[in-house]
């Protein structure tokens, strides 16, 4: 028998809670995002709101209610998604967490892997962070981890290239 710290990794390792957050300024980021959709909601909300001359009374429980689900996007949101947001790779697979009101976990065998992506939209730039998109080959899609700090991902995409480059099997 092997000693503990010389055991290969098994599935059951994989199953365990991911052990990477993503960088701490993901919760600005998403506040940020959030912050702009709201705007934009409640801006359109407001002008149809004090456009309608005859407005019924479940027409203003409409907007208060939009008002406080854009407060808690807003204020919530980003501090929730960035406790329950994780992410870790070891050499058998990649396994994701994330949501805020739904949760998702995902894990996907290494050997699934088709590409691995980057992106880093303008609001992310102004934060210095970036996401992965892990496309498997799998009817579920792909493995998002958003809010890495940039270097970070640049770091970990080239990690999971040699990994998966290095990984046996066809990925189909």
């Amino acid at each position: 028998m092997q000693p503990e710290h010389d055991a290969p990794r098994t599935v059951h390792d994989s199953l365990r809670e991911p052990a990477n957050r993503v960088c701490p300024r993901a919760v600005a980021y998403w506040r940020t995002s959030a912050a702009i959709g709201a705007v934009i909601v409640l801006a359109i909300t407001f002008a149809v709101y004090f456009l309608v001359p005859a407005r019924p009374w479940w027409a203003t429980a409409i907007v208060v209610v939009i008002v406080l689900a854009s407060i808690v996007e807003v204020a919530a949101m980003p501090t929730i998604r960035y406790r329950v947001h994780r992410w870790e790779v070891n050499d058998i697979a990649i396994h994701t967490r994330d949501g805020w009101i739904n949760l998702e976990s995902r894990i996907a065998p290494l050997n699934r892997v088709q590409t691995v992506d980057s992106e880093q939209g303008a609001i992310m730039r102004l934060f210095n962070l970036a996401s992965i998109t892990v496309t498997t080959a799998s009817s579920a899609g792909s493995v998002d981890i958003v809010g890495l700090d940039a270097d970070e991902a640049r770091e970990l995409v080239a990690t999971l290239t040699t990994i998966t480059a290095a990984t046996e099997g066809d990925a189909t």
